[in-house]
């Protein structure tokens, strides 16, 4: 029934609206007819009561049809305002990151800047080019309306290195300023870092002042040295202040400024050492070379000497041995047993010194490249064993034990025959007699490092460590009691180390004191 409302209104508004018509219609027709004015008065007046009625059932249905659209509108007004709001933080937002954004692509050119000049900072090792290179930067790039650096030489003495934005007077004042300002020592002689970005510090605004800048940073620079001056930027008041950003930039491009600076000076104390070192050594190995050629000269001067006296020397011992022999034959009569005797000494040291002038020959030519060597593929087993058997008097007399060693696969050797059996006579020999009676003597034969290893192994006496170095020398022999007793020219072990070498070959000895020793040897396989 609610929902019908309006029309039952409208209904009952129309009929009053034709009772309303035909009454008045009614009351004009018997206006003249009656005179009952108060019945009239009633019938207006219900009529007018109803029209009241009518009306307000009227506004209070068009009320109820306003009040959900008052609603609607304060809903509506209500988002307005909530938009209006976002309107007004999304605009602030836009202007913050806006800020944010020019002050990051403020930061990141300055990186770059910074970079750019580590790059031009590091190409570099001229002092003065890194003040030039570091200059344009700093005014072009990082945009700073003045900077300057100040650095002191040797003698702790004020210089400008470099300015923009100062005229001469200026600088010279700058200059008076740094020398006798106290409050600058926390920059050169702390070390620390005066900006604008924190201005608290009357003195601060008083550099300032003096500097002719609204905002600064003042740097120090330092290298191994200490703090050697200090890098200055500044604005006037119409540019912005400087930030923390600006200020971390600054102090970084000094500290790079003070390390390229101390590399520079690296280099240079590298190159004069170098070039001083250079110099020095020229003059050492000239000298050596000089030294060289003096020892090869006199080297050439004792073989010559020692060649010519062994050649005059065999002669007339040829001459001595053969007659000596001839005695000792009785080819040309009968001599005294005591004759004879002294003879045979005669004719054994003549076999003695003819041994020693053979060696200082061979010595000699090999020295001086004129031996000549006939290398040939050779069993180096069927060398060994003709040694054992040209020694085997030796052998038999101290009742010593001969091991030979040798693999019947041992690859052949390249060697002149005559030479190495000389090496093999020399080391067994001198093994043979080192060893004690009934004593041991081995040799050896292994590949090794695609040579072959000859070891010949005694258990004799040994070899003083201190000995071991000089034991090839020429005519050095170990001071020992055996020593002392055996004769010797110390020039074996020297010939066999020289005959070695000269088959491309190493020797090489190891020994113990009371335990023995061991001479190896190499030689080029076949």
């Amino acid at each position: 029934m609610k929902k019908h409302t309006p029309m039952l209104t409208i209904g009952v508004c129309e009929c009053v609206d034709k009772t309303m018509s035909e009454s008045l219609q009614y009351s004009l027709e018997n206006l003249f007819l009656t005179v009952d004015f108060q019945r009239i008065l009633n019938i207006v007046g219900f009529l007018a009561l109803l029209a009241v009625v009518c009306l307000g059932l009227l506004l209070a249905e068009k009320s109820k049809q306003i009040n959900p659209l008052k609603h609607s509108l304060n809903k509506l007004k209500k988002s307005f305002d909530q938009l209006d709001e976002q309107a007004r933080l999304i605009v602030k937002t836009d202007l913050e990151l806006n800020k944010t954004q020019e002050e990051l692509d403020k930061k990141i050119s300055a990186l770059f800047t910074l970079q750019k000049i580590s790059r031009l900072l590091s190409t570099t090792l001229d002092e003065k080019e890194i003040f030039r290179r570091v200059h344009q930067p700093i005014v072009s790039e990082l945009g700073f309306e003045r900077c300057f650096i100040i650095m002191r030489d040797q003698q702790k003495k004020l210089s400008l290195k470099i300015s923009h934005g100062y005229q001469e007077a200026e600088l010279n004042k700058i200059l008076s300023f740094f020398e006798h300002d106290p409050f600058l020592e926390k920059v050169t002689k702390e070390g620390a870092l005066l900006s604008s970005v924190d201005a608290s510090d009357p003195n601060k605004k008083r550099i300032a002042n003096t500097l002719g800048v609204a905002y600064f940073i003042l740097s120090p620079i330092i290298t191994q040295d200490g703090i050697e001056g200090a890098l200055f930027v500044g604005n006037s008041p119409t540019s912005s202040p400087l930030t923390e950003g600006e200020e971390e930039m600054i102090s970084i491009l000094a500290t790079q400024f003070g390390q390229s600076l101390e590399n520079a000076r690296l280099f240079e104390q590298v190159y004069s050492s170098h070039h001083e070192l250079e110099t020095k050594i020229k003059e050492r190995t000239k000298e050596l070379a000089d030294a060289l050629e003096e020892v090869k000269r006199i080297s050439k001067m004792k073989s010559d000497f020692v060649s010519a006296v062994s050649h005059e020397l065999r002669t007339p011992l040829t001459s001595i041995k053969g007659y000596a022999s001839i005695l000792i034959d009785e080819k040309i009569g009968n001599i005294p047993d005591f004759v004879k005797e002294r003879l045979e000494k005669i004719n054994k040291h003549s076999d003695g010194l003819v041994r020693l002038i053979n060696d200082l020959l061979d010595i000699a030519r090999i020295e001086s490249g004129r031996i000549e060597m006939k290398f040939e593929a050779e069993n180096i087993k069927d060398i060994v064993e003709n040694v054992a058997d040209l020694l085997s008097p030796q052998i038999k007399q101290k009742q010593i034990e001969l091991i030979l060693d040798i693999p019947d696969s041992l690859p052949k050797v390249l060697i002149d025959h005559s030479q190495i059996e000389r090496v093999f006579i020399n080391l067994v020999g001198n093994a043979l007699k080192f060893t004690p009676e009934k004593g041991s003597v081995a040799v050896r034969g292994k590949e090794a490092n695609g040579y072959i290893q000859i070891d010949v192994q005694d258990t004799g006496i040994g070899i003083p460590e201190d000995a071991k170095d000089k034991i090839f020398s020429e005519f050095y022999r170990v001071d020992n009691l055996i020593n002392q007793s055996l004769k010797g020219s110390g020039l074996g072990l020297t010939l066999v180390k020289y005959i070695v070498e000269a088959h491309q070959g190493k020797i090489w000895v190891e020994s113990q004191i009371n335990k023995g020793s061991i001479f190896s040897f190499t030689l080029p396989k076949g």
